[in-house]
């Protein structure tokens, strides 16, 4: 049995997570406040559950990650960085001016699976951490129009990645890229990936034991926060 949380419930320790059945599945219940969802990553937790569902918490063991360092860049979007890098006249990639379109796009459909787990709760809680200053969009633009992007929680000199989406070829990991070597520039070491993914693996991630997340974050979230969110190019 995982416990319910009402609203003052403090989470349970990271250690209580199921480890059979729902592995990682931590507690239910409470709500998605900027302070309970400031909480929750400060303690190596995230909010994942479908519709119909009610607010479900985990801390997965392993925990995927992506090393700043160890991001893999293929040929192709490596090509498609100096493109976007060369012809500055139509493309752009921003930080921070459409949060919310992006959460939303990556909401959005997808021609490879049935929905998505972001519900207006979840924007309603992720758009509270932006305003104040916790949550960050990479994006991407092509003439004018949003056509990639990522987002996720900023805290200290660990960053939790929620999301992406892509409009054109490599759109996600264009703005990824970016995000990625901002992040690197700024003294973040490790990107939490949350979920264990072949698409993740191809790009570097990879898991490693919940306790030794858990220490790295402990170390992280202590740091001064990033401030000066501006993107320069990778290449």
């Amino acid at each position: 049995m995982i416990p319910w949380l009402d609203a003052n419930s403090p989470f349970p320790d990271v250690s209580q997570a199921l480890t059979t059945d729902a592995p990682g599945l931590l507690a239910a219940g409470a709500d998605l406040s900027p302070e309970r969802l400031l909480a929750a990553y400060q303690r190596g937790i995230f909010p994942w559950f479908s519709e119909g569902q009610p607010i479900l918490w985990w801390s997965t063991d392993p925990r995927m990650v992506l090393r700043t360092a160890e991001f893999k860049v293929s040929e192709s979007l490596r090509k498609t960085l100096k493109k976007v890098a060369r012809d500055s006249d139509r493309w752009q990639v921003r930080f921070d001016s459409a949060f919310e379109q992006v959460m939303r796009a990556c909401a959005a459909p997808r021609r490879d699976g049935p929905g998505t787990w972001i519900s207006e709760e979840i924007i309603a809680g992720y758009t509270g951490l932006h305003r104040q200053g916790y949550a960050h969009s990479s994006e991407l633009w092509l003439d004018g129009e949003l056509v990639g992007g990522a987002y996720g929680v900023s805290i200290g000199t660990m960053f939790y990645g929620e999301s992406m989406f892509a409009r054109v070829t490599d759109g996600s990991k264009v703005a990824l890229a970016y995000l990625v070597h901002f992040l690197r520039q700024n003294g973040v070491e490790l990107i939490d990936c949350q979920q264990e993914t072949g698409h993740l693996a191809s790009l570097g991630a990879r898991p490693i034991p919940r306790k030794e997340f858990i220490s790295h974050l402990q170390k992280c979230i202590v740091m001064p926060q990033i401030r000066d969110w501006c993107p320069t190019a990778p290449f």
